[in-house]
């Protein structure tokens, strides 16, 4: 489906953040999303890359696609979990449990961004989500992660983060 305004609207980066053109799928049953993610010269950390043609092609950078397991959760708790920034909730990265860079993401064919939840526990004040994101282009695996996040409201978030 085409990116829903009031989705784009909600979501805490602006479109240089957000970086999808399309939600592919949305499976509430068994918590999974797919995304697509444009590949271009423009992209942050893409842009400024002094690529070489034999010893570094331009590509999608490793710290972009980290980035991208965030943009990725935060379609899965839109759509699936319906927390909704402007309500206040407000999701962090816990712990990448494992990233696996497996093929570099070139430009032109877009990547496909697919995150399923392994694991929600719904708090009073928080949602704890496992991951398991599976990015590829072309039908090539590029990344494989194992990541949690929770999913807080700022008075709750500014606490935590001020706990350690």
């Amino acid at each position: 489906m085409a990116m829903d305004p009031e989705f784009v609207a909600d979501c805490p980066y602006g479109p240089g953040g957000l970086l999808l053109d399309e939600i592919l799928e949305i499976d509430k049953e068994n918590g999974r999303v797919v995304a697509r993610m444009p590949t271009h010269e423009d992209l942050p950390l893409t842009r400024e890359q002094r690529a070489h043609p034999q010893r570094h092609p331009r590509h999608v950078s490793g710290g972009l696609m980290v980035h991208m397991t965030g943009m990725v959760g935060f379609v899965h708790a839109y759509y699936v979990l319906g927390l909704r920034h402007s309500d206040g909730w407000v999701g962090y990265g816990g712990r990448i449990h494992m990233a696996k860079f497996l093929a570099l993401a070139t430009m032109g064919e877009p990547m496909i961004l697919e995150g399923r939840a392994t694991q929600v526990r719904k708090m009073a004040k928080s949602v704890f989500c496992r991951y398991a994101l599976v990015f590829t282009q072309g039908g090539t695996k590029i990344y494989e992660g194992d990541q949690s996040a929770m999913w807080m409201r700022p008075d709750e978030a500014v606490a935590a983060l001020a706990n350690g």
